[in-house]
């Protein structure tokens, strides 16, 4: 486990993860195990669940066998009092996904949130650092999109949903603007002008399903890029591309988009082809190490 990890994790829900992934890598070979969800985030509260998130590859046979093996595995129980919410991906899939822009694979290689990794890591998270381009926008100005969107539909009452907003949204923009990814929201509050959101913090470290004061909901509801956008003159509303875009860009604490601003440049998407070229030979290496 990274310190970020031990940090983060008490005595039980290590025990109980290293357990888990004990019985799952008798399944299947993993490449890396990351943490995810709250834990990662920086806002876990007593009840969290484990969120691990896995690379594994498979044989060869299975791959080439009929019918043909799923890319992903999965399984969710409560085990000791911890509830373990699992799953894998081969690592095939999670590479196209990183060619893709997939903030969630990428994240499992970047976040710096390891519970456990093999040789491959370092050669791995290498190809995956050199392929990030500007298409990250879109997964997370998606999930953040998704999120409001919820929170909107829930009365406006949850911490947690409000806080996955201003998680991905920061996240992402960080990473368009700096090529680094962070997880932890709390160490990019300051930075973007955010730091009345240690309020919200400190309400979801109490518990999963922690409702927001009303102060606190009228408030952040307020917030330019949280509320609803206004229509331009003549009530055209902007294109949605566009519209959620300086949306995204407003609630990071900058006025233009993300994407104007972003370090990713151009040639980062170009690349994405050489990539790719890289990326198969790779995962073909796996598979003829013997060790499948």
């Amino acid at each position: 486990m990274t310190p970020e990890v031990e940090r983060c994790l008490t005595e039980a829900q290590s025990r109980v993860a290293l357990g888990v992934l004990a019985e799952e890598e008798g399944r299947r070979r993993h490449l890396l195990v990351s943490l995810s969800g709250a834990h990662a985030y920086g806002f876990p509260s007593p009840d969290s669940d484990l969120d691990l998130k896995a690379v594994h590859v498979d044989p060869t046979e299975r791959l080439l066998g009929f019918p043909a093996a799923p890319s992903t595995a999965e399984r969710l129980e409560v085990v000791d009092g911890v509830e373990v919410d699992y799953s894998s991906n081969e690592v095939g899939h999670v590479l196209r996904g990183v060619l893709k822009g997939n903030g969630n694979y990428i994240e499992r290689f970047l976040s710096g949130y390891l519970v456990s990794s093999g040789p491959e890591l370092v050669e791995l998270s290498a190809l995956v650092q050199a392929s990030l381009s500007r298409r990250v926008h879109r997964h997370y100005l998606g999930f953040a999109t998704q999120q409001h969107q919820e929170w909107e539909r829930g009365d406006r009452a949850s911490a947690k949903k409000l806080l996955y907003v201003l998680r991905t949204a920061l996240s992402g923009v960080h990473l368009l603007r700096e090529g680094t990814v962070v997880t932890d929201v709390t160490s990019l509050l300051d930075r973007y002008g955010l730091g009345e959101a240690r309020a919200l913090v400190e309400q979801k470290r109490r518990g999963e399903r922690t409702e927001l004061p009303r102060a606190l909901r009228i408030t952040w509801a307020g917030r330019p890029g949280v509320r609803a956008p206004r229509a331009r003159a003549g009530g055209e509303s902007p294109p949605r591309g566009e519209r959620r875009c300086r949306e995204a860009g407003a609630m990071a604490g900058g006025g233009a988009p993300p994407l104007a601003r972003g370090a990713l440049a151009d040639d980062r998407v170009r690349a994405c082809g050489q990539r790719a070229a890289e990326v198969t030979p790779f995962r073909r290496g796996l598979r003829s190490t013997g060790r499948q």
